[in-house]
């Protein structure tokens, strides 16, 4: 998710992407309260250890730390109470279907604005194993090596 139209990226969970295998993405809406809003517009939000759950016919997103707004005196939200995430039917049945499958989880990749919405990028995940991740890291290094060199040649062609 770059600066594409209308996009505007508040929060990454980075270490998702390195603890899982994202097998699909979803984009879903967010029921948030206005000191919610504005915290987010302020970019005070955090993704680590969150993640979604199915129950019954509507998905939760857990653990997500959206800071207070200080501007809100007692009115303010509990930065981390479940926030209900908006989806059709089909696709929450389709979820749920997978979810019980052994290993899946649902983990939130992002949290953007879109056109002044606020919006979750939720991922299928299935768990690595310690040596998926070194493998990443090995895959990694290896293509970072062969950048390299593929620079220092054309520096001297």
């Amino acid at each position: 998710m770059g600066r594409e139209k209308g996009i505007r990226v508040v929060a990454q969970n980075r270490r998702a992407r390195h603890d899982y295998f994202v097998e699909e993405t979803i984009e879903a809406g967010i029921a948030l309260i206005g000191t919610e809003v504005k915290s987010l517009r302020a970019g005070r939000a955090s993704l680590q250890d969150s993640y979604a759950e199915v129950s019954g016919t509507e998905v939760f997103l857990k653990n997500a730390h959206i800071d207070q707004y200080e501007a809100a005196s007692r009115f303010n939200h509990d930065p981390l109470r479940p926030r209900r995430l908006l989806l059709h039917k089909n696709e929450i049945r389709r979820l749920a279907a997978r979810v019980q499958q052994r290993g899946y989880t649902l983990i939130p990749l992002s949290i953007y604005f879109k056109d002044g919405k606020a919006k979750v990028e939720l991922g299928l995940c299935k768990g690595k194993k310690s040596y998926d991740k070194r493998e990443a890291i090995r895959e990694r290094d290896v293509r970072r090596e062969i950048e390299r060199e593929a620079r220092g040649r054309r520096r001297f062609q």
